[in-house]
């Protein structure tokens, strides 16, 4: 077996402390009176209503004559609570009220600066989507062209990663797939404009939010924008095609703000015992396992960090996740996990040593013997938080097309659980199975800690 290098465990500390301290407290450039966000930190997480308060919105039929069906009123409400899941918003409450032709959704805000207004914008462009011939408008700024087709029939419209053209150039796109509905006139409008190098527009509302030309024939119903944009561009551009597909066009009837249900002490409160604890867990390691228990505490630092960043947005293609009061339950749950699975293998190392191996035989020994005892546990968690995601989640997520033979609820709650569940066990398989082991065996090559009491050995 190759031996890992003596600098293993200073390269890999150094780089858990370093990214460690980044997914805490961010990266950010200042330029004058302006901050631009280079590597979201904690600060940037969306935190729950629970936590930080909210909007309370009330969304009703643009046209005063519309008298929807319950059937409309709950489709509404439906495709709204998936926008809200689609940009990490887990933390939401939506119901319908029939008697007055409503929905009334209740989401926590971005930031404590945003306004009600600004918050429904960022969820609220839930209007009517069309499709028509070119983008020539009138002197109100409205399409002047054919309809092609409208929201409802597309089937779905996925942000994606592919080459564009012969030259190997690779774009983000978004994937349009369309229902058996829509695939004639597209694939009519489509011959006509690739013929005369036109566009299809794409409109929500009286607000163009797309363009693009089309250059072939598509008569599958599976078209693909391209257009040089960034994946933030081509995943808003997708989320709002998918959340367009409304029976009618709605609007904002009401606004307001909601307080924090835990009062607005709570989240400092919580980062002060989230700390003490932290270091206390750490002290114990240190205390019971000795040079494994320092490791461990290292490696659970690095597994808190990457679950933040995973929480924050810190990767800068994934949006800043909901973080509510069952979600740092999940997380609470996760670190228990992560030190469960270092206490586990000290306590392998421990039993070598004493059976009378070397530090290097009771490592390697009480590495393997361990690992498969964790990684059962880990796997078991993990499909409970797979499953938790695919119930209580979005039906178009790859947990809810997974688990689509189980009934589906948009439950926020439980899905943000779930959330960071999955993502402490992830990590936990990083930080505390992988790196953890790296660093003990290069430490254990040191002269200074070849000593087997530094293991939980005889002095």
């Amino acid at each position: 077996m190759k031996r890992t290098p003596k600098w293993a465990f200073f390269i890999v500390a150094i780089l858990i402390v370093v990214f460690s301290y980044t997914a805490v407290f961010g990266v950010y450039s200042t330029y004058g009176d302006r901050v631009d966000t280079v590597i979201r930190g904690v600060g940037d997480i969306r935190w729950g209503i629970d936590i930080q308060g909210g909007v309370d919105v009330t969304f009703g039929p643009t046209d005063e004559n519309v008298n929807p069906t319950t059937e409309q009123l709950d489709a509404v409400k439906s495709i709204i609570e998936q926008r809200l899941v689609s940009k990490n918003i887990t933390d939401y409450e939506a119901y319908t009220d029939a008697a007055n032709n409503q929905v009334i959704v209740r989401f926590p805000w971005a930031n404590s600066e945003e306004t009600p207004e600004e918050a429904v914008a960022e969820i609220g462009q839930t209007a009517m989507l069309t499709f028509y011939y070119g983008s020539e408008t009138d002197d109100k700024g409205k399409p002047t062209g054919k309809k092609v087709l409208d929201g409802n029939d597309v089937a779905s419209a996925q942000a994606g990663y592919q080459q564009v053209d012969e030259q190997g150039t690779y774009e983000y796109v978004v994937s349009l797939t369309l229902k058996d509905s829509g695939k004639s006139a597209f694939s009519t409008a489509t011959k006509t404009q690739a013929a005369n190098k036109g566009t299809i527009s794409i409109w929500l509302d009286d607000q163009m939010i797309s363009n693009p030309t089309v250059n072939s024939h598509i008569s599958d119903g599976q078209a693909v924008i391209t257009g040089s944009q960034s994946y933030e561009e081509a995943k808003s551009l997708a989320d709002l095609i998918t959340s367009g597909a409304l029976p009618f066009e709605i609007e904002a009837k009401s606004l307001g703000s909601i307080s924090p249900t835990m009062g607005a002490n709570a989240l400092s409160a919580m980062a002060v015992a989230g700390v003490i604890a932290m270091a206390l867990v750490c002290v114990l390691m240190i205390v019971i396992y000795r040079l494994p228990g320092l490791v461990a505490a290292i490696a659970l630092c690095g597994q808190m960090a990457l679950t933040i960043a995973a929480i924050s947005g810190y990767f800068g293609i994934f949006d800043s996740f909901t973080m509510t009061l069952p979600g740092v339950a999940g997380l609470i749950l996760s670190i228990g996990i992560g030190v469960d699975c270092n206490v586990i293998t000290a306590e392998s190392v421990r039993d070598e040593l004493r059976a009378g191996k070397t530090i290097d035989g009771a490592i390697r020994a009480g590495s393997k013997n361990s690992f498969w005892a964790i990684f059962d546990g880990n796997i078991t968690v993990l499909i409970v938080a797979a499953v938790l995601m695919g119930v209580f989640g979005s039906s178009d997520s790859v947990f809810g097309f997974l688990f689509s033979w189980l009934p589906i609820s948009t439950t926020g709650s439980v899905y943000s659980f779930g959330y960071t569940l999955l993502i402490g066990v992830v990590t936990n398989f990083v930080m505390g199975i992988w790196l953890s082991r790296v660093m003990l065996r290069s430490v254990s090559r040191l002269k200074a800690f070849r000593k087997p009491w530094l293991y939980g050995g005889e002095r």
